[in-house]
C-alpha cells in the first residue's frame, strides 16, 4: 500500500494539472490554432498565394537571434522552405491538440516549450504596437516549463489512460512522457523548479534587452518605421545596380519606395526615377533573393519586410560618368530617405 506520504505526493500533482488546466488549454489552442488557421480556415500553405506562411517566415530574418542561419538558408530555397513549413504546420496542430487533451502531457510541453523558443529568437522583435511576438514567445516557454512540472493532473487523457490501465507500474519511465507523480526527491524537484525559473527569467531579461531595450534603456521598436540598408552599389556602362535589404518595419506593411536619384559630388541630379516610373520598374531588372519580393506596385517599388533584392537601373544617362564620388538616394513614401556613397 501507499504510504501517507506518497499519497499526499500523489495528491499534489493531481491538484497542480488542475491548477494548470487553464493554462494547458489555452496556450494549446494558440498553437493548434495556428494550424486551424493556415489549413482550414484559409490555405496559407500556396506559396503563390497572399498570406503565403513562407513569406511570414521571411520577416522574422533580419533581426532574429541564434537561428538567422537557419531562417536565411530556408528563404533561400524556397522548395525546401515549403516542406519545412508544412512539417512545422503540422507539429503545431499535433502538439497544440494533445497539449489540451493532456496526452503525453509532458512530451508536449517539450514540443510548446521548443515550438515558442523558436518564435521568440525568430520573431520576438516584431511587434507594431506592443510586444506582441516576444509576449507570445516568452509566455510559450514558461507555460511549457510549468505544464512539464505539473503534468496534466486529473482532467486529461493521461490520467484515464493510466487508471484504466496502470501502466507506469510497468514503465515507470512513462511518467516522464505523461503526467502524473515524477520519481524525484520534494528537494531535488525544488531544485529543477528553481534553476529552470531562474534561467527562463533570464531568457526573458536578455531578450527583452536585446530585441527592445527592454530592461534598461532608452526603448525601441524595429517594427515602427520602415528601413533599408544599401549595398554594392555600382556604376557599370549604362547601369546602375545596388542591393537594398529591408530590415525593419511593419511586417505587415511594406516600404513604398516612391524615389531613386543618383547625386554628383556638387549634389547635380544626374538620374532621377520617382514613384510612377517605379511602379513600372522592369520586373527582369530585380533579382530577388530569398521567398519575400521586391516587386512593383500599384504607384511605387514595394519592399516587403525581410526582402533582399539585386535592382539594376538602366539609363542612357549613366553613360559616360566621370570618375568620382557619386551619392544614391532612395526616398520612402513616408518621407523617409536612405542614401549611399558610390566611388566610379
Amino acid at each position: 500500500m501507499a504510504t501517507s506520504n506518497e499519497q499526499e505526493q500523489s495528491k499534489a500533482y493531481i491538484l497542480a494539472g488542475m491548477f494548470t488546466l487553464s493554462l494547458r488549454l489555452v496556450v494549446g489552442w494558440t498553437y493548434f490554432s495556428a494550424f486551424w488557421r493556415r489549413l482550414v480556415l484559409e490555405n496559407k500553405l500556396l506559396p503563390d498565394a497572399p498570406g503565403y506562411i513562407g513569406e511570414k517566415f521571411n520577416h522574422f530574418l533580419p533581426n532574429s537571434i541564434g537561428i538567422r542561419p537557419v531562417i536565411e538558408y530556408l528563404v533561400s530555397t524556397p522548395d525546401l522552405l515549403w516542406w519545412a513549413m508544412v512539417i512545422f504546420t503540422l507539429v503545431e496542430g499535433i502538439v497544440g491538440l494533445l497539449y489540451m487533451f493532456g496526452f503525453f502531457t509532458r512530451l508536449m510541453s517539450i514540443g510548446v516549450l521548443s515550438l515558442a523558443t523558436g518564435i521568440l529568437l525568430g520573431s520576438g522583435w516584431l511587434g507594431t504596437t506592443c510586444l506582441d511576438e516576444w509576449q507570445i514567445g516568452i509566455l510559450g516557454v514558461a507555460a511549457g516549463f510549468t505544464i512539464f512540472l505539473s503534468g496534466g493532473g486529473k482532467f486529461s487523457v493521461d490520467y484515464l489512460v493510466e487508471r484504466k490501465f496502470s501502466l507506469q507500474k510497468n514503465a515507470r519511465w512513462l511518467v516522464w512522457l505523461t503526467s502524473g507523480e515524477l520519481p524525484v526527491k520534494v528537494k531535488r524537484f525544488a531544485g529543477i523548479s528553481v534553476l529552470g525559473t531562474v534561467a527562463i527569467f533570464i531568457l526573458t531579461l536578455y531578450t527583452n534587452q536585446e530585441f527592445h531595450n527592454g530592461v534598461w534603456g532608452p526603448l525601441h521598436n524595429k517594427s515602427v518605421k520602415p528601413k533599408i540598408e544599401i549595398s554594392d552599389a555600382r556604376l557599370e556602362n549604362n547601369s546602375l545596380s545596388f542591393d537594398v535589404y529591408r530590415v525593419e518595419g511593419a511586417d505587415v506593411y511594406g516600404s513604398f519606395l516612391i524615389g531613386i536619384s543618383l547625386k554628383d559630388a556638387d549634389g547635380n541630379v544626374i538620374l532621377e526615377k520617382d514613384g510612377e516610373e517605379l511602379a513600372t520598374f522592369p520586373v527582369a531588372n530585380i533579382r530577388n533573393k530569398y521567398v519575400a519580393r521586391v516587386a512593383p506596385g500599384k504607384h511605387s517599388l514595394v519592399i516587403p519586410l525581410g526582402s533582399k533584392a539585386t535592382l539594376t537601373v538602366d539609363d542612357p544617362v549613366l553613360s559616360g560618368l566621370s570618375q568620382g564620388n557619386y551619392e544614391l538616394v532612395l526616398t520612402d513614401i513616408s518621407g523617409i530617405t536612405w542614401t549611399k556613397e558610390i566611388v566610379h
